[in-house]
């Protein structure tokens, strides 16, 4: 019996490309592989026409199927929303110094309060309360127009010195560069450092606690408290919301103060600021 002759080996062409001496051969890609491939562009293709995909000037290709994470992302918070409504009318219809005394109530609005801080109010406060320069820490309890949880609410829902609210907090920290003389500036920086208790040039705050009386005592008080009824701050003490050196007091005094809250009635219901301000409240300055 004879042996059947070997298949001779298909020669396999090259490319063309040599380096070295190194042929590249032109082997065909494997069936499945080349399958799999035109699958990839086929899913793809049908991919692009169901769902958004192709970004265009105002918005994405739509899709055949209409889906979209925002409609899901909606039914989540009408969800939500729904399943909270009872306590949210019940917080609304509530009087905020009596919320506390209904536990459920209570952690509702303090929980759903810290939402709201982290989306609205951690820009400027700080994630933890705590302020910067410019913006009051609502962890102490040195409140420029009182710490209370009405006054809060009213503070937040008409916010300060805002144009957008007939009712907002008004009170504004003049420009004395234009009023006083230079010498009358200089001297009662003095008598604001003394009235704090810092190191200050005791003849010029002599001279400085006359000007105080004339220009400043009608909002800081006689004895520098402050009033709470204008926002006016209390100079006695080491809490300041720019700076209490010397350097700044100057600043202050020269070129004024006019920092802006805007009010949150515009943006949030209600029960949202009722809900920030009994979580701002108890942070740890609320009266």
């Amino acid at each position: 019996m004879t042996k059947a002759p070997k298949k001779q080996k298909k020669e396999v062409k090259t490319t063309g490309h040599s380096w070295d001496g190194i042929e590249e051969l032109n082997n065909p890609l494997p069936r499945w592989w080349l399958w799999t491939f035109y699958g990839c562009i086929v899913f793809a293709l049908v991919y692009m026409a169901a769902y958004p995909a192709i970004p265009l000037l105002k918005e994405a290709t739509p899709g055949f199927l209409g889906w979209s994470t925002r409609q899901d992302v909606a039914k989540d918070i009408k969800k939500f929303d729904d399943a909270n409504k009872a306590l949210e009318e019940k917080l609304v219809a509530t009087d905020l110094t009596q919320v506390s005394e209904d536990a459920e109530l209570y952690h509702y609005a303090t929980s759903a309060g810290a939402a709201v801080f982290r989306t609205w109010c951690i820009q400027c406060h700080g994630s933890g309360g705590q302020g910067a320069k410019g913006f009051p820490n609502l962890l102490d309890d040195d409140w420029l127009w009182g710490g209370d949880v009405e006054t809060i609410y009213t503070t937040v829902t008409h916010g300060i010195r805002s144009s957008a609210d007939d009712d907002t907090r008004t009170g504004e920290m003049p420009a004395w560069a234009d009023v006083l003389e230079p010498d009358e500036t200089k001297s009662v920086i003095e008598y604001v450092l003394k009235l704090s208790g810092q190191d200050a040039d005791q003849q010029l705050a002599e001279a400085g606690a006359i000007v105080f009386e004339d220009n400043c005592a009608a909002c800081h008080g006689d004895d520098g408290t402050g009033d709470r009824d204008l926002g006016a701050p209390n100079l006695t003490d080491a809490i300041w919301l720019y700076g209490g050196d010397r350097a700044t007091i100057t600043e202050t005094v020269t070129k004024g103060r006019h920092g802006v809250m805007p009010n949150w009635n515009a943006r949030l219901n209600d029960a949202d600021i009722r809900s920030v301000t009994l979580y701002v409240h108890q942070l740890g300055g609320g009266e």
